[in-house]
This record gives structure tokens, C-alpha cells and sequence, in this order.
């Protein structure tokens, strides 16, 4: 054999490589093309919220459903706990099959019920059900129990990439509907009579709602929440979480595939070396809202992964049985993170987007805010 040849032969298919590597990132964006958002007329506020108001309970049961293998944390956690927070409404987290749920890209709890034993106690069905996006958007069970909900009158809510599983079962087919800027291609390639939306964070068409990115569960939850029990307790339940104002006004243009997010995803990649396991720890009575932030940014710069730990299961705020990553007092010095807690929900996640900025720079800070969909106004140079 020639080894020569062979050398050469491999240096030329890197050479390759590069060439249109590089050719790809030169068709990039360099920066996103923003636009103020718009105000949305009171006209349409209203609209919405008559969208939502409670099918049938005068206390509606909201039923977020998730898959054991995995779905997305902050999609599956947050409406929970902002929900759960307002005591308007009966709250449960399901899963398809009995077991915890592993979350996606980190966390792990224990569900309420599974879908079949939620069936059994309600069998008139759900007032709500929020799906939120999942390793898979074709799970049998799922999208058949989804179908069964709508059949019975519950409104359903697809947060983030949750939207294509409720593609998936049918009910977008000529409705209006958004979903996570990263995924809008694929649900509009293989759902092609479902209506985009753009410049909303929430869309709601008869019967269904879908929402951008992420962190749009938190307006989503908080608008929920207006059409169960009124604007005052919205407005009360959105100081307590530290969100003084939210709507649906949304600059879709702000968020897209640019050059500096690939690069950086490249490079944060490249240096799998210096990857960190950072610790945060499950204090008893944790706030499932700021925990799923302030996990889910720490996990996705590509840089470290958010790890919890404790001496054992602990409950949270509003009765989570949350799962340790791994058995601990304590974590090393420079890689626990700081108590969650200590700051209002809402503004976890600006903390810990700065906070990353502050240990891996601007650029893997924009490209986590970027991934959660999230106007990170906050994030300067």
C-alpha cells in the first residue's frame, strides 16, 4: 500500500472540507435583522385571551404532558411552576409511561401520573394541555392522547418545538401557529397547511395555541393565567416572578442561523477539553422556574453542563420530586454555581446569561440566548 498516497488522500479530502465549510459560513448572515416589535392592538389581546378562557371548570385542570426519554426542561417546568404559583388552577405533570422523565438538556423528575392514570381519574378530560417540545414529535401515545384531549374540548398549547408534536397529530392543519425559530423550516416543510405567524410569541387558533422559543412559556403561562382569573392576578403573579410587563409582540427576524452563532458552536465544540461539569444544588423547596432557566443556560454553551446535586431526592416549591444528577454535599470550589434562589425567577435567567458572559464571553452568552429564543436586551459589550 501506498502510505504516501494515502496521507495525501486524506489531507486533500480535509482540504476539502474546509473549502466548503468556509463557503457554507460565508453564505451566513452576519448579524440578524432586527426590527422593533410592533404593539399589538388591544383588539387582539382581547381576542386572545376570549381564545383561552376555561372550556368547562370554573378551576380548570391544566395537564402538561411529556415523554419519559426525554423533553424539554424549561418547555416541561415552567409553566408548572408559574401555574402553581397562582393557585387559579389544578395543576399535574404527566408522562407516557411510568418512571421519571428525563429532561432535555438536563434534570430529572418524577411526574405526577402517566397518561393512563390520569385517564382513569379524568375521564371528561383536561381544560388544558401544554406540550412541550420532546426527543421525538411522533410518539404514538402521545399523539394519540393529544387527539383524545382536543376530541374532549381541552385547549391544547404547544410551547416551543412542542409545536410540531401537535403537528404531528393534525390539529395545525389550517390554523395559524409559530414555534421555535430554529424548527420553523422543518414544521413548515412537513405540515405545510399549517399558517406561520410571524412577530408573535403566542398564537392561538381555535382551540390552539403554540408559542416561539423557550422562554415564551413565561408570557404564555402568565397569559393562561389573565383568562383563568383576570388581569389583576396576572399582573400580581408577574411581580412576584419579577415580569412586570409581557405580551405577545415578538421580533421573528432578531432570531436566526448567523455566522457568529455557528462559529461559535464550532469553536465551543472544538475545545471539548476544557468542558466543565458546573453544580447546582437542589436546596429543599427549590423554584422550578428559576432552577429550569438557570439549568438550561448553563447547559447549552457548549462549554459546560449544568449537573445537580444533593444528599437525595428533594421536593420543590410547588411539589416536584426532583432527582439528583449525583449524590452530594457539595460541589468544588469554582464549579457550584451560585444558590438559585437569590434572585426573583424572572431575572434568573438574565444573571445567568451574564454570568456566562463573565466566564465564557459575549459571543456564548448571545449564542445561549439565541438557542432559548430569549430578547436578552440585557447582554451588552
Amino acid at each position: 500500500m501506498n502510505w504516501r498516497l494515502v496521507l495525501w488522500s486524506g489531507f486533500g479530502a480535509l482540504a476539502l472540507l474546509l473549502i466548503i465549510g468556509t463557503a457554507w459560513l460565508l453564505t451566513l448572515p452576519t448579524a440578524p435583522a432586527r426590527a422593533p416589535a410592533a404593539p399589538i392592538a388591544q383588539e387582539e389581546i382581547d381576542a386572545t385571551i376570549a381564545a383561552l378562557k376555561p372550556p368547562r371548570r370554573e378551576r380548570p385542570l391544566i395537564a402538561i404532558v411529556g415523554i419519559n426519554e426525554a423533553s424539554e426542561t424549561t418547555d416541561y417546568l415552567m409553566p408548572y411552576g408559574i401555574l402553581r404559583r397562582a393557585d387559579v388552577a389544578d395543576v399535574v405533570l404527566l408522562a407516557t409511561e411510568p418512571g421519571p422523565v428525563t429532561l432535555y438538556p438536563v434534570l430529572k423528575v418524577e411526574p405526577h401520573a402517566t397518561i393512563a392514570e390520569f385517564d382513569a381519574r379524568h375521564q371528561e378530560g383536561a381544560d388544558y394541555v401544554i406540550v412541550p417540545a420532546m426527543s421525538r414529535d411522533d410518539d404514538p401515545n402521545v399523539v394519540r392522547w393529544i387527539r383524545e384531549q382536543a376530541a374532549k374540548g381541552a385547549i391544547i398549547v404547544g410551547v416551543c418545538a412542542g409545536a410540531k408534536v401537535v403537528a404531528s397529530t393534525g390539529l395545525l392543519d389550517g390554523r395559524r401557529a409559530t414555534t421555535h425559530w430554529y424548527y420553523l423550516k422543518e414544521l413548515r416543510d412537513k405540515h405545510p397547511a399549517v399558517h406561520y405567524v410571524a412577530n408573535r410569541r403566542m398564537v392561538v387558533d381555535r382551540g390552539v395555541a403554540t408559542t416561539t422559543g423557550i422562554t415564551a412559556s413565561m408570557p404564555m403561562a402568565l397569559t393562561l393565567i389573565e383568562a383563568i382569573a383576570g388581569r389583576d392576578k396576572a399582573e400580581a403573579v408577574g411581580r412576584e416572578i419579577g415580569l412586570a410587563r409581557w405580551d405577545a409582540r415578538h421580533d421573528s427576524s432578531a432570531f436566526q442561523f448567523t455566522r457568529p452563532f455557528a462559529l461559535t458552536a464550532i469553536r465551543n465544540t472544538l475545545v471539548f477539553w476544557n468542558r466543565e461539569q458546573l453544580g447546582i444544588e437542589l436546596a429543599p423547596r427549590i423554584d422550578e422556574v428559576s432552577l429550569a432557566l438557570v439549568a438550561d443556560a448553563w447547559s447549552r454553551t457548549y462549554r459546560s453542563r449544568a449537573v445537580t446535586f444533593a444528599q437525595g431526592a428533594q421536593q420543590s416549591r410547588n411539589g416536584v420530586r426532583i432527582l439528583p444528577d449525583q449524590v452530594a454535599a457539595n460541589w468544588p470550589a469554582g464549579r457550584a454555581l451560585p444558590a438559585i434562589d437569590t434572585v426573583r425567577p424572572a431575572a434568573a435567567l438574565d444573571h445567568a446569561l451574564e454570568t456566562i458572559k463573565v466566564r465564557y464571553g459575549m459571543r456564548t452568552a448571545g449564542f445561549v440566548a439565541m438557542q432559548l429564543e430569549y430578547p436578552a436586551n440585557t447582554l451588552s459589550d
